[in-house]
């Protein structure tokens, strides 16, 4: 069965023989970045298949070979917009914006299915935070991992209390403070996806780890997840809704000396390509965009 969005960028498939669920980033174009609303309808797809008593394992994935570069940053700030008025958004109405939109990654840490995330090419800003909250990620060694938008959103960005669970808090440090883009190689050793194996072989190892886990019992496997979600509770995980969208709205509220890069000050003078630009000028590197 597919079931694909009014614009086709985000499609479920589920398959009731082998008990896997698909869905899958279609944006191509702009590297799989998702807008808001993509988020919004991948709540509504996970909670279609926590409701399907015959999926077992969902699968998170991108179309051609890339999983996602993050928020379509020509959206940047404008999804806390609110009609009619044009002054600098309330912290009531980002507070408010910011809870909405981190329920999703709430949720998808405590889904009740097992789920895989299959990294190819990049998993940078909300893609890297989706691969830290799955249960299992496929890896490729090749791809760009990373929260590079915290060099001009702020340092705070995202899911701390998730970042210092599953990264540890030297590598949470290091990836935040600096925003830099580590290759997924560098973490091997460290252990800190399922698999790492090369860019070519991602999917078919994704798809037979799935097959793997569908195996198991699916009470079994939901009976664990809450296990799991338990103890994660009590333990760095606790807070990590209410941090989340905390740290995101007072953290990216910020005012920028004359000598620091400005994204949204860029873009809105010169569009987004020539603020990634300017952006790889100031830091000296390459960009995913």
């Amino acid at each position: 069965m597919t079931t694909p969005d009014q614009n086709n960028r985000l499609v479920l498939t589920k398959d009731h023989e082998s008990h896997i669920a698909r869905i899958t980033i279609c944006n191509p174009d702009k590297k799989n970045a998702m807008a808001p609303e993509d988020c919004e309808l991948l709540g509504h797809y996970l909670d279609d298949i926590a409701d399907d008593d015959a999926i077992k394992v969902v699968i998170l994935r991108g179309e051609g070979g890339v999983f996602t570069t993050g928020v379509d940053l020509n959206r940047a700030y404008g999804w806390y917009a609110t009609p009619g008025d044009d002054r600098r958004p309330s912290q009531r109405r980002r507070l408010t914006v910011d809870r909405r939109g981190q329920r999703m990654f709430h949720e998808f840490i405590g889904f009740p299915k097992a789920t895989i995330v299959q990294i190819e090419s990049y998993a940078l800003g909300l893609g890297f935070e989706l691969a830290l909250a799955a249960d299992l990620a496929v890896v490729s060694r090749q791809a760009k991992i990373g929260m590079p938008a915290a060099r001009f959103l702020g340092p705070v960005l995202g899911n701390v209390a998730l970042f210092m669970h599953r990264l540890g808090p030297v590598i949470a440090r290091d990836l935040m403070l600096t925003g830099r883009m580590a290759s997924a190689a560098e973490f091997e050793s460290a252990k800190l996806f399922t698999r790492f194996v090369d860019e070519a072989d991602v999917a078919a190892e994704t798809e037979a780890l799935a097959a793997q886990v569908a195996k198991m019992p699916a009470d079994g496997i939901t009976i664990a997840k809450e296990a799991y979600r338990l103890v994660e509770a009590s333990s760095t995980l606790g807070l990590e809704e209410t941090t989340a969208y905390l740290f995101h709205s007072y953290g990216t509220n910020l005012r920028f000396e004359p000598d620091e890069f400005n994204f949204v000050k860029e873009r809105k003078q010169g569009g987004t390509s020539a603020a990634f630009r300017k952006r790889d000028e100031h830091f000296g590197e390459g960009s995913a965009q």
